[in-house]
């Protein structure tokens, strides 16, 4: 048939006319909106797991915040590089020269040029035959019939349909499943609903400060790169710029510039200018307006950038720094799109509340056992530049390390779409430590497995088998539990991660500095109390069984444990594992086990990971 076509269309003068045919009727398994930190992450995932995949973005750059936003300072996951982010991280590795050659600057371990971090991505994303991105395609519609998207984009003036069996939003404000008919809060919510202390009484609709980063450099002793002076310039509002050095420190050393440049101190004499006290935050809400009128309200953010960018070479004597001309491919050399801190948070299937992050497992909804990203930067929210939001003190929420769980990424109500970037299920409050770029990136492969295992199965994300999406992640040594003791490279990683999953033995969360913590203790005792106590929700069997003790758990315990739990394991079975799992020391009867040898014993025999949970971590 499409032979007969191209003849017909050769014959009649229609050949120049194909390819527009071809680009009406474009079809892909996978479509993912944004090539930013999350859509990139999602392609790379659900093309390594065979899916057919198409990125439209509408920059030319892949990384969003990361790059086209110059965000490129890492805050978080230093000590839990999970998944693509590791893999990402390794390429900055080699290219720059090793770990201390990108820990340039003290607000982050890991700092790059923007320019780099998209050739990376770009080659990251060049390795995989079943990805395809088109870079300056903006989207404009979607519907939905029969079973697929149709999503209408737009390439300069010429406007094609893409249809897809799955699509993921992976734009900065949630654009896609606004249009969808996705619900969605914007702003803070009403502690009555959501139960956390903090939030104000009232809802309303102030988001965070948004910022249009700069990336100055250093021309040299005796360059003068003033800019001229930019409309409406005061100093005023940024004279207190170097009163302090960190934002959320109690005694930080008074009027220090140097510390304030050093804060996003890039590779190669170059300064992330992203500074929130009396620098270029700036607030401006606009997520609901059209593109035009996004266009339109961004100059004001811009302009205020620049005047900060004229203070600092004005005021402060840093004429020698100016804008990097070797960094964004823009006329006026600023990046391609601001740095959004917050944006449409969608009403999914799960609701991740401050609550949950700090203390997770004492919440009636277990949603940690759901988990497919892990953060440990702490609550951090931007308001300064708004006189009319309330007074928050998130200093006060000290949090433990976390997981994101995965009913947050699938709206309520919404078949084939996943939610991906910013715009998950998250309150208010959480946004301010899942928007960072880490926990994004692992947001985005955890979107691009659960696309994956649902086109692979036939079923809708909002039905898909959780624990085959939490495998994929650890087949990919992502992480599911933000466990720091136990890395990807360790060989009982994965089980460990899927017996703390299962919640059978539980992490110690520690709120520590900006980067929180959760231990796993693989060399601490366990009781034998404390692992039925854990096995308990899990195996009924186990409900009537008192006979577990609070001595440490030996070899002999364990097997009668198991034994309860209706597996029996002899002795000779499990001398016969124990060498095959990588276990330490011998397994005779009296042997006391750790909680690591515990966990991977538990996972391989009992298997209590494949015990299916709902969006809620409750056990089906």
């Amino acid at each position: 048939m499409m032979n007969r076509f191209r003849k017909i269309a050769r014959l009649s003068g229609w050949a120049l006319l194909f390819p527009l045919f071809l680009q009406a009727q474009q079809q892909t398994d996978l479509l993912i909106v944004g090539g930013g930190a999350s859509g990139t992450m999602a392609g790379i995932q659900a093309a390594r797991m065979g899916v057919q995949t198409l990125i439209v973005e509408e920059t030319t750059w892949l990384g969003g915040m990361l790059t086209s936003a110059g965000v490129a300072a890492i805050d978080g996951n230093h000590r839990m590089p999970s998944g693509l982010w590791g893999e990402f991280r390794k390429k900055l590795y080699d290219h720059y020269g090793g770990p201390d050659k990108v820990a340039t600057g003290w607000v982050s371990n890991t700092l790059f040029e923007p320019h780099v971090g998209n050739t990376l991505l770009r080659q990251l994303a060049a390795a995989e035959k079943n990805l395809r991105i088109e870079f300056q395609t903006s989207f404009t519609a979607i519907r939905r019939a029969n079973g697929r998207w149709t999503v209408t984009v737009r390439q300069g003036k010429k406007s094609r349909e893409i249809s897809a069996r799955i699509v993921i939003d992976a734009t900065e404000l949630g654009d896609v499943m606004a249009a969808a008919g996705a619900k969605y809060s914007i702003g803070m919510d009403n502690r009555d609903i959501t139960g956390e202390a903090l939030a104000p009484p009232a809802a309303n609709n102030i988001i965070q400060d948004l910022t249009y980063v700069v990336v100055l450099k250093d021309y040299g002793k005796g360059a003068d790169k003033t800019i001229p002076k930019p409309a409406g310039y005061d100093p005023a509002p940024f004279r207190l710029c170097c009163g302090i050095a960190d934002p959320a420190s109690y005694d930080a050393p008074k009027n220090n510039c140097d510390m304030m440049m050093q804060y996003g101190r890039l590779p190669n004499g170059k300064y992330m200018i992203n500074w929130p006290k009396h620098g270029n935050d700036y607030y401006l809400n606009i997520i609901e307006k059209t593109p035009a009128e996004r266009t339109e309200a961004l100059k004001a953010a811009k302009l205020h950038t620049l005047r900060f960018v004229y203070y600092l070479q004005t005021e402060l004597g840093m004429k020698h720094l100016g804008i990097a001309d070797d960094e964004f491919p823009t006329a006026d050399k600023l990046p391609m799109i601001p740095y959004h801190r917050e944006s449409r948070r969608v009403k999914g299937k799960a609701l991740f509340t401050a609550n949950h992050v700090a203390k997770p497992y004492d919440q009636a909804l277990p949603l940690y056992r759901t988990g497919i990203a892990v953060g440990d930067y702490t609550i951090d929210h931007h308001h300064d530049k708004n006189t009319d939001a309330p007074q928050i003190d998130f200093v006060k929420m000290r949090v433990p390390s976390y997981n994101v769980p995965m009913g947050a990424l699938v709206p309520e109500g919404v078949e084939g779409l996943i939610v991906a970037e910013k715009s998950i299920g998250v309150t208010n409050i959480v946004n301010g430590a899942t928007r960072l770029q880490p926990v994004v990136m692992g947001i985005g492969q955890a979107a691009g497995a659960l696309a994956a295992v649902a086109l692979r199965n036939g079923t809708d994300p909002s039905v898909t088998d959780i624990r085959a999406v939490q495998q994929s992640l650890l087949d990919s040594k992502a992480y599911i539990m933000p466990f720091l003791d136990v890395p990807a490279e360790s060989p009982h990683f994965a089980a460990i991660q899927r017996v703390g999953a299962a919640g059978v033995l539980r992490g110690s969360g520690v709120a520590f500095n900006w980067a929180n913590q959760t231990w796993f203790y693989p060399a601490r005792e366990v009781s034998a109390f404390e692992l039925v106590e854990g096995l308990r929700p899990l195996f009924p069997e186990l409900r009537t069984y008192w006979g577990a003790s609070g001595d440490p758990l030996t070899v002999a315990a364990l097997l009668e444990i198991f034994s309860k739990a209706g597996v029996s394991v002899t002795q000779q079975i499990l001398a016969d594992n124990w060498r095959q799992l990588a276990l330490p020391g011998t397994p005779a009867p009296e042997t006391v086990l750790h909680r690591g040898s515990a966990a991977v014993l538990v996972d391989h025999f009992l298997q209590p990971f494949n015990i299916p949970v709902d969006f809620s971590g409750k056990t089906r």
